[in-house]
């Protein structure tokens, strides 16, 4: 099985990347639905503060790869040869996907601080940042965290300050060459 990971800082393109991937057939499974489903157990609402919380605890009581463990069963049960991480938040999570995935491959994506900030305030999710020190916040959490390690190492880097439609023909370019590269 080929193992995509995708990281990137919050409102990069993540979740654009995985529905383009989606769209052209390959499974994605999200890191952050363990979160999620984490802080709706607590019978907590689902806010920036108590998800970061949330994971902060998991990593402290687990490790810094316990999200990534946690999905291994979801991936494992995609029948597909090519399956798409969505949210690695560390270079942790790269480590231990690499360790159970030998053809694991990891791609970045990247927006600047400035775009990412206006796309928090015009998705309306209940866990998005809308100021920009609150941005910075969250940003600094997930650095801790081994985010811009993670993106350092990345095996590919997808920038995303352009159109959609520059975004989409890009992440379906690196797709197709990655379901091709028979090495990877």
């Amino acid at each position: 099985m080929r193992v995509i990971g995708v990281v990137g800082l919050p409102a990069s393109g993540k979740g654009e990347f995985s529905r383009i991937a989606r769209a052209t057939g390959i499974p994605v499974v999200v890191m952050g639905d363990v979160i999620r489903d984490t802080v709706r157990s607590a019978g907590l609402p689902l806010t920036d503060q108590n998800l970061g919380a949330a994971a902060n605890r998991l990593r402290a009581k687990e490790g810094m790869a316990a999200i990534a463990r946690r999905m291994l069963p979801a991936i494992e049960a995609q029948e597909s040869p090519v399956v798409l991480v969505d949210g690695i938040r560390g270079d942790a999570e790269v480590d231990f996907f690499r360790a159970h995935f030998p053809r694991f491959i990891l791609v970045g994506v990247d927006a600047p601080f400035r775009v990412r900030l206006a796309r928090l305030n015009s998705r309306g999710r209940d866990d998005d940042v809308l100021d920009a020190g609150d941005l910075a916040a969250r940003d600094a959490r997930e650095v801790s965290w081994g985010l811009g390690r993670a993106l350092a190492i990345a095996d590919h880097l997808v920038g995303n300050s352009g159109t959609m439609e520059e975004f989409e023909r890009e992440t379906r370019r690196l797709l197709e060459e990655i379901r091709e590269d028979p090495c990877a």
